[in-house]
């Protein structure tokens, strides 16, 4: 599993807040997806896989280099 820098600001952890998911649940699933895609509308990378709570999320984020993210924003995704 790798080892990512997040750079976390209020806005980012209010933002995930309002979709219910916290921090943990972002990293869990972008330091080990279980599928990894890129937006169609922004070309940002996503993450896809099961956080330790459960959750199927879809995470988007930003790759400022090899070892920092940037998250953008992260969702539930429909079965």
């Amino acid at each position: 599993m790798p080892y990512y820098f997040y750079l976390w600001t209020p806005e980012i952890i209010d933002h995930l807040a309002e979709h219910e998911v916290t921090p943990q649940e972002f990293e869990e699933v972008v330091s080990s997806p279980e599928r990894e895609d890129v937006s169609r509308s922004t070309g940002n990378p996503l993450a896809f896989g099961t956080s330790s709570t459960g959750r199927y999320l879809c995470c988007v984020f930003k790759r400022l280099d090899d070892d920092t993210i940037e998250p953008v924003t992260a969702y539930d995704v429909g079965e």
